[in-house]
Parts: structure tokens; sequence; C-alpha cells
């Protein structure tokens, strides 16, 4: 029986392939699963369809996390802290301090977004990117002071 994959599959094919497999595996695991439909000319119209309103669907995602990765990068955040000697702080700015101030600021980001390989422990101005789509990121500026000089 011949099948329009929906997935890629391992050892069969690829998504948008059109392929020949058994039959009773196609009835009863790969049509079920939804992983692929029947070869017709009707189902192979309606993918390729799916496929290129995903493909605007993504454009238009791509395009307002650009948008909203430029207002990021305007922004900067500030932090006074507790310090002791030498700007070394007591605790750390983390990434859930990061999320809570940007919340405050009116940007809602998923907290999993901002990558921060080590919590800030030094007072001084940090970089801190923010993934916000595959290709597409932002880079903010945080500020951190001593809780005595603010």
């Amino acid at each position: 029986m011949k099948v329009v994959l929906l997935e890629t599959i391992d050892g069969i094919g690829s998504v948008g392939q059109e392929v020949k497999v058994k039959d009773g595996y196609a009835r009863n695991y790969l049509i079920p699963k939804g992983l692929a439909l029947m070869a017709s000319d009707k189902n192979i119209k309606a993918f390729k369809d799916k496929i290129q309103a995903k493909v605007r669907s993504e454009a238009k995602t791509k395009e307002h996390a650009e948008k909203f990765a430029k207002e990021l990068e305007s922004i900067s955040l500030k932090f006074a802290v507790k310090t002791g000697q030498e700007g070394k702080l007591f605790g750390s700015v983390t990434n859930t301090n990061i999320f809570d101030a940007l919340k405050e600021k009116g940007f809602e980001i998923d907290k999993k977004k901002i990558v921060l390989p080590d919590a800030i422990r030094h007072i001084g101005s940090h970089d801190v990117m923010v993934r916000l789509y595959p290709g597409v990121s932002a880079t903010l500026k945080v500020e951190v002071t001593s809780d005595s000089e603010a």
C-alpha cells in the first residue's frame, strides 16, 4: 500500500515522502497513529496545503519573535542587592529574578527561555541571552549594583 508520511519514521522515510509499505502495517499502525495517510490524490493535496499553511504560520511566528527581540534588547534591568567585600553578592541574581523583573515590565516570556549558565554573583553589567524562537535570540542588559548605591 502506498502512503504519505506525516512524520519521519526511521527505516521507512521522511515527512512528505510517498512510500510503499505492507498493507497491515499501514492499516493497523501508521494510519491509526496519525503517522501516515493513504496516498490518494486528495490526501496528497491536503498534505501539501497543510505544509504550506505551517510554513506561513512559522514565518509569522519568527517575524513576531524578531520584533519582540528588538524590544527586549532596548530595555535594561537593574538589580540592587546586598553585597559583601570585593563586590561579591550575598546570594545571586538568577533567571527567576530576571523573569520576575521582565514580568513587571510587561514582557511575558517562558522562564526556560532565559539562558543563564551560572547565577550572577558579582556586581556590574552582565549580558543575558533570551532564546525566543529557533534562530532568534535577544541579549538583555542586566545591571547589578550594591543596595547601598541605590
